[in-house]
């Protein structure tokens, strides 16, 4: 059994699709979700599929030896980023060898880095008169979506987007295309 363990910071609509996908698996295990936020939605919704959550303050976050206990005491072997605002120090990559994944709304390298998350993003890529977007899956590095591409799906930018209705056209990528990734990573540990 390969233990994830799910980063998440919001509302969790992807760490509860990942939940989802997993809930009855034989080989992948969600063991736990990690916030910094205590009212996260991610918590109520990792609930639903017993999925224990562990917060953590700023203070560990930042200095992570907490965070690292608690991934060596779970057996980590993936970490997954779903919707995670803060920066992932070096020691926790380290301590799951640099298996940490994000997945990041936009085609990378292009609208990447600090502050590019969320509306932010898609916003960007109207801005730019990008004719497609979609999603990137990255392995995590210090450097904000400096990662290398394991996985690049696209969608078109349509005539009278609004970040909004790109938002949604680009979860649906993250829908399909997140849990059987992380599955893949998961197997090849």
């Amino acid at each position: 059994m390969v233990n994830i363990v799910i980063f998440a910071s919001g509302n969790g609509t992807n760490a509860e699709n990942i939940a989802r996908y997993f809930a009855g698996s034989g080989s992948v295990r969600v063991a736990a979700l990690f916030t910094g936020n205590p009212h996260a939605g991610a918590i109520e919704r990792m609930s639903r599929y017993g999925v224990p959550c562990r917060i953590f303050t700023r203070e560990q976050w930042n200095c992570p030896t907490d965070v690292v206990d608690e991934l060596r005491r779970l057996d980590t072997r993936l970490v997954v980023l779903a919707g995670f605002l803060s920066m992932v120090r070096k020691p926790i990559i380290d301590a799951v060898g640099g298996n940490i994944v994000n997945i990041h709304p936009s085609l990378l390298p292009r609208h990447g880095g600090k502050g590019m998350w969320g509306m932010n993003v898609h916003r960007a890529v109207l801005e730019a008169g990008d004719g497609e977007s979609g999603i990137t899956i990255h392995y995590v590095t210090d450097v904000v979506d400096g990662g290398s591409i394991i996985c690049q799906r696209r969608c078109p930018v349509l005539p009278g987007d609004t970040p909004e209705t790109l938002a949604e056209r680009v979860h649906q990528l993250e829908y399909e295309t997140f849990p059987a990734v992380i599955e893949q990573l998961a197997m090849d540990l």
